[in-house]
C-alpha cells in the first residue's frame, strides 16, 4: 500500500481523521481497477480531491481527466455537453460536436453532482457504463468509448431512488465502491490544523503576517458545526486575514464571523432516513385513530337521529337505554344537538321491562392496537397496487425497505 501521508502532500490533503484516511486508502486501493465509484458527503468537504487521486494512480492517468458539474449544465443542453451532436440537431447546432464521453475515451469523467443529472440523460449514461455505447444527438450511429465514470453527490441518492428522481439501476451501476466523506464537524483537531494552512497560505498571498487564534478562540473553532465544511473554513480564515488588523484573533472577533454559532456541537443524526420513516409511520397510524374516533361520533349521532324520528320498529332493554342516554350526552358536544333536551326513559319507542333506569354504563371496549392497525393498513395497500410493494410503500408514506421489514415482522401474507 502506497504511503498515505505522501498521497496527502501531492494533493494538498490536510488532516489525520481516521475517516478521512479510510476514504483516501479505498480510493488508492481501487484505482487500478476500472470499477464505478460513487463519492458522497456534505458540500464543501473536497470530494472533488477524490477523482483526481484515483485517476493518476490508474492505468488511465495519460488519458483525458474531465470533471463535469452535472447541476451547472441546463437540463437541455445536458446531452450534448456529454455525449455530442450532430450539425442542425437543434438550433443553434451549427456544426458538429464532440461530447465529454468522446474526448474523454480511454481517460476518467468525474460526475459531480449526479443526482442533478435529467431521468433521460440518466438511461444514456446507464447504456454507456454497461455497454461503452452512445449516440449523438441528432444521430443514429452508434459509438463506441471506454471511460473510466466516477460519480459525486452530496445529497441521498437512495432518498432519490425513493421519489423516483435517480433511476435504481443506475445507482447500484454508480454505487459499485462506495466512498464516503466524512464532514469537518466530525474530524476533530484537523479543523485547527486546516485553519492554520488556510492561514498561513493567505499571509503568502496577500504579503501579510499570518493571524493566529487565541486559546479561547481555538475552542469556538471546534465547537462550531461547519455547516458548509472545509470550503466555509477557508472563506471565513481568508475574510478574518484581509479585514481584521490585529493578527491574533480572539474569541469575539471569530465569533462575529461565524452564523448561528451556538457554543455547544450537538451530535449529529447518523440515520435521517429511518428517523423519517418512523415519523412517516406514526403519523400515519395517528391519523387513523383520528378518523376512527370521528367515525365513532358520527356513528353516536346517527343513533341518536334516529331515536329523535321514532323509527317504527325499534325496541330497546333497560341496558340499552342507559347507553343511548350515555351516546346523547356525547353527541351534544356536536353544535346540531346542543339545544336539545335530553329525552327521559319513558320516551323510549318499543321500550320494554323495568321502568326504573339503573345508574351504570356498558363499557364497549375499542381495539387500540397500534400494531393491529399497522398490519391493517399494510394489507389494504398491497391489495390496492396488487402486492407491488415500491407503490404501498409510496401509498403508506414509507420507504420500501422499512415496507419490506414490516411484511417480515408482522408475518404479512401476500
Amino acid at each position: 500500500m502506497r504511503d498515505l501521508q505522501s498521497i496527502k502532500q501531492r494533493f494538498g490533503i490536510i488532516g489525520n481523521y481516521e475517516g478521512l484516511n479510510r476514504a483516501l486508502d479505498i480510493a488508492v486501493q481501487v484505482a487500478p481497477t476500472d470499477l464505478s465509484v460513487l463519492i458522497t458527503g456534505e458540500s464543501g468537504t473536497g470530494k472533488e480531491v477524490f477523482p483526481q487521486v484515483i485517476h493518476q494512480f490508474s492505468t488511465r492517468k495519460h488519458g483525458q481527466y474531465i470533471a463535469v458539474n452535472c447541476g451547472a449544465i441546463p437540463e437541455g443542453t445536458i446531452d450534448s455537453e456529454l455525449f455530442g451532436h450532430e450539425k442542425g440537431a437543434f438550433t443553434g447546432a451549427t456544426e458538429s460536436r464532440k461530447g465529454y464521453f468522446e474526448v474523454a475515451d480511454g481517460g476518467t469523467i468525474f460526475l459531480d453532482e449526479v443526482a442533478e443529472l435529467p431521468l433521460s440523460t440518466q438511461v444514456r449514461l446507464l447504456r454507456v457504463l454497461e455497454t461503452g455505447e452512445f449516440i449523438r444527438v441528432g444521430s443514429s450511429k452508434v459509438q463506441k468509448t471506454n471511460v473510466r465514470v466516477i460519480a459525486a453527490s452530496n445529497t441521498d441518492l437512495t432518498q432519490a431512488v425513493s421519489n423516483d428522481k435517480f433511476r435504481e439501476d443506475l445507482f447500484y451501476r454508480l454505487n459499485t465502491v462506495p466512498i464516503k466523506i466524512p464532514s469537518l464537524r466530525e474530524r476533530g483537531e484537523d479543523i485547527f490544523l486546516l485553519f492554520r494552512k488556510f492561514a498561513v497560505d493567505f499571509a503568502e498571498k496577500y504579503r501579510m503576517p499570518s493571524i493566529r487564534l487565541t486559546n479561547e478562540a481555538k475552542t469556538v473553532l471546534m465547537n462550531y458545526s461547519w455547516p458548509g465544511n472545509v470550503r466555509q473554513l477557508k472563506n471565513i480564515t481568508e475574510q478574518i486575514s484581509i479585514i481584521e488588523s490585529e493578527r491574533e484573533i480572539s474569541a469575539e472577533t471569530l465569533r462575529s464571523y461565524l452564523p448561528d454559532y451556538t457554543g455547544v456541537k450537538l451530535p449529529a443524526l447518523l440515520n435521517r432516513q429511518e428517523e423519517k420513516s418512523f415519523s412517516s409511520e406514526r403519523e400515519i397510524l395517528y391519523k387513523i385513530l383520528f378518523d376512527m374516533k370521528n367515525d365513532m361520533n358520527d356513528l353516536k349521532k346517527l343513533v341518536f337521529d334516529l331515536i329523535q324520528k321514532g323509527e317504527p320498529g325499534l325496541k330497546f332493554t333497560d341496558s340499552q337505554v342507559s347507553v343511548i342516554q350515555n351516546l346523547f350526552r356525547d353527541a351534544q358536544a356536536g353544535k346540531e344537538y346542543a339545544n336539545i333536551p335530553e329525552p327521559s326513559a319513558s320516551e323510549f319507542p318499543g321500550r320494554h321491562g323495568r321502568t326504573e333506569i339503573q345508574d351504570t354504563e356498558e363499557i364497549v371496549e375499542e381495539s387500540l392496537s397500534l400494531a393491529g392497525k399497522e398490519i391493517e393498513m399494510i394489507r389494504k395497500a398491497l391489495e390496492k397496487y396488487n402486492g407491488k410493494r415500491k407503490l404501498a410503500a409510496r401509498e403508506l408514506g414509507i420507504s420500501e425497505r422499512t415496507l419490506y421489514r414490516k411484511i417480515k415482522e408482522y408475518e404479512i401474507d401476500l
